[in-house]
């Protein structure tokens, strides 16, 4: 039995509610049970020095968590700058949003996708990455409906959810409760059937190839959730 009583197979919760900030180009906050992540795009008519006259545009992500986000009150990283876990968590995001994007499509414009966790409960990176896509949709949108571009360079929409073995069960979607006590834990990043990333490791046991597969399916089944919530909430 999960602590929340959920199906093996069964998500949290789960709604996309599309413009909630007036002001950037695309926003969403993204609700997976408890996980709450505010997610916006901002466009900006220029690309890094690297991509200059190159025809390609760009997407990047930053990440960050408010201070009562969790149980216990977390100090601002803009003190110190950013921790190892927040950089490689942002990092995460930019390259998913990018393997799902036509980048020559986008033109040579930048588009920032800003996920922020006002409230944490597991899979926060996951939540961030299927509410980014959204944020990201929605301003190519408007990309669109000005003719500034003439293709979408968004084929399909990029998602992402956990898996992992928990008191021996796979199971999807693992809440705060399930992800620190699972024996083995991944993230598992989708765009249609295909896949951009998988984060898998043992967390307190070892697993076999069979059981991978396994989670591997039942990633491809929220994702494909994730992803109809995704259309639906940009259409």
């Amino acid at each position: 039995m999960r602590p929340s009583g959920r199906q093996t197979d069964a998500l949290r919760p789960l709604s996309i509610e599309p413009h909630v900030n007036r002001h950037a180009e695309g926003s969403c906050l993204i609700r997976l049970g408890n996980t709450h992540v505010i997610c916006t795009a901002s466009l900006e008519e220029r690309v890094p020095p690297f991509l200059k006259n190159t025809g390609k545009g760009w997407v990047t992500a930053e990440y960050g968590m408010l201070p009562r986000a969790t149980n216990t009150r977390m100090r601002r990283e803009v003190k110190d700058g950013p921790s190892g876990r927040t950089q490689e968590i942002q990092r995460l995001i930019g390259r998913s949003l990018r393997a799902g994007t036509d980048l020559v499509a986008l033109g040579e414009r930048q588009i920032t996708v800003d996920c922020d966790v006002i409230q944490a409960d597991g899979g926060t990176r996951c939540a961030a990455i299927t509410g980014g896509w959204v944020a990201l949709r929605l301003a190519v949108n408007r990309l669109l409906k000005a003719n500034a571009i003439q293709r979408n360079p968004l084929d399909h929409p990029v998602s992402a959810v956990s898996v992992g073995l928990y008191a021996g069960q796979p199971v999807l979607d693992l809440d705060y409760p399930e992800d620190s006590e699972a024996g083995v834990d991944a993230n598992v990043v989708m765009t249609g059937e295909r896949m951009i990333e998988v984060q898998m490791s043992a967390e307190g046991s070892t697993f076999s190839r069979e059981q991978m597969a396994v989670l591997l399916d039942l990633a491809a089944q929220g994702n494909g959730i994730l992803a109809q919530a995704q259309l639906t909430a940009v259409a």
